[in-house]
């Protein structure tokens, strides 16, 4: 089920929440049992048959996560069981995301003939499998011994609807003692309007800005091969900007999903372009999973207690395991190899001591962003390629014909003027409206508070309420036009 869709807003939504509230009201146990039917219902409305792999996922670690909090603390059979819970993850999510991916690489480097099986993938797999990955870690740690709770209430932390699909990744001790507090099943007005407000935000970033970038996109990365250098900047910024507003809007609405019933949830999302070098645009962008790859795999590789050389050997590592983990293909391999080397010069950087104007780190950390999300979008490595070298001007620069006036004493450098219908894929409207459009959205994202700062600032407003309700409209009109989320993918 979608949040953009009529079916959960007008069906699924209102349900839930009158059924919630109603049953606080007599017992808040009551509450919890529906709001986990309901989380299961929203996850096995898309393939049934994948509810029983949740559910079976979420039995096999709420076993192993007993077990292990009832054994002596990092004793031999508490980590025994850490290991078996752990690999049976990665067994599960090997086989439906990375079978078939690895049997074809094997048959291209050997020659073999090995016939991969039909897998689909599971919605959300790597999601809540990383949550109980966590879990499983942190009872190890002994941190969930105080943590007394039942399978119901494990089940509603794994699966609870506003997160379950494309996260924010969520660690046991961010949800469940929010579900023991009894004030948070009271229904609360402002945090129900707070709610609706950055529903209704993140909602109108999915479409009214990123499902519009969407065909601009695919024109440019379906023909890789043959974009100009206009094209092939306007469709890497333009899938820069889509990610971004796909992806943060899904968080923004999981987030207003959440306090509508007194649920807070992690902010996934903090103006990430704004950032003036890489690792501070790892310390905005996907924050939760940023933070799981520092916690449970770049701090136990040994982080940077063990020299820069290490540490930026770990820093790789770990990347290239964060790119896998984004999609079963080369290219994501590759984005997280080059995020992992942008990270590693970074760190050299300031050993050196080097301040840049804040301007200029802006500009580099984010060229290099737009550089690194063209490996990621792109079908294939050759595709990246093909489009990189016409963004760096190596298939020469072509502009329209009517610039000749303007910038045709640059003609002895190589820049080639071309009549307009030559520039087989540029959006409607052509160079200047496109491009008008893409400053616009890049001023949004640069200048603009975030989503989360405008909440932070709301006031019942007669104008705001309007803005809103405006935004709403737009959405709601174009609710006919549903599109997937970008990270349902992954």
């Amino acid at each position: 089920m979608l949040f953009n869709s009529y079916v959960f807003i007008f069906g699924f939504l209102p349900v839930t929440l009158l059924v919630y509230f109603g049953l606080t009201r007599w017992r808040y146990q009551a509450a919890i049992v529906w709001m986990a039917i309901a989380s299961l219902f929203f996850y096995g409305y898309w393939n049934p048959a994948y509810l029983l792999l949740l559910l079976g996922s979420i039995g096999l670690n709420y076993g192993f996560g007993k077990a292990i909090a009832a054994s002596p603390l990092r004793g031999d059979w508490a980590k025994l069981l850490l290991i078996v819970g752990i690999s049976s993850n990665l067994a599960l999510i090997g086989y439906y995301k990375y079978a078939e991916f690895f049997l074809s690489s094997l048959n291209s480097v050997f020659n073999w003939t090995w016939q991969s099986p039909e897998i689909i993938l599971p919605l959300a797999i790597s999601f809540y499998t990383f949550t109980q990955i966590a879990y499983l870690v942190d009872a190890y740690r002994g941190e969930t011994k105080d943590s007394n709770y039942d399978l119901i209430t494990y089940s509603l932390f794994v699966s609870f609807y506003p997160q379950l699909i494309a996260g924010p990744i969520l660690r046991h001790d961010e949800l469940i003692p929010q579900l023991r507090a009894v004030k948070n099943f009271i229904f609360s007005e402002r945090n129900f309007a707070l709610g609706l407000t950055l529903f209704i935000l993140g909602l109108s970033k999915k479409m009214l800005i990123a499902d519009n970038l969407s065909p601009w996109v695919a024109q440019v990365f379906n023909h890789a091969e043959s974009v100009t250098f206009l094209e092939a900047w306007i469709g890497a910024l333009s899938y820069t900007f889509q990610l971004y507003f796909d992806f943060s809007g899904y968080s923004d609405m999981a987030v207003g999903l959440g306090w509508m019933v007194n649920i807070n949830l992690p902010i996934n999302f903090n103006s990430p372009y704004k950032a003036s070098s890489i690792v501070e645009f790892w310390r905005r962008w996907h924050i939760t999973l940023s933070a799981f790859l520092r916690d449970y795999l770049y701090i136990p590789l040994g982080g940077s207690r063990k020299g820069e050389t290490r540490r930026v050997s770990n820093l790789m590592l770990t990347m290239l395991l964060g790119g896998l983990w984004h999609g079963a293909g080369w290219t994501y391999v590759i984005w997280g190899g080059l995020h992992g080397l942008f990270l590693g010069i970074n760190h050299l950087w300031r050993k050196l001591g080097i301040s840049l104007p804040k301007c200029v780190g802006v500009t580099a950390t984010f060229l290099a962003v737009v550089a690194s999300w063209v490996l990621f979008r792109a079908a294939t490595f050759q595709d990246a390629l093909e489009l990189l070298q016409a963004m760096a001007g190596m298939k020469s620069v072509i502009l329209p014909t009517h610039y000749q006036g303007v910038f045709g004493w640059l003609s002895p450098l190589g820049l080639q003027f071309q009549p307009g219908d030559a520039f087989a894929y540029l959006p409607r409207g052509g160079v200047e409206l496109t491009g008008l459009t893409l400053l616009g959205v890049l001023f949004i994202v640069m200048r603009l508070p975030n989503t989360q700062e405008m909440v932070e600032d709301f006031k019942t407003t007669w104008i705001w309420s309007l803005w809103i309700a405006l935004l709403a409209a737009g959405c709601f009109i174009s609710l006919n036009q549903v599109s997937e989320f970008l990270y349902f993918q992954f």
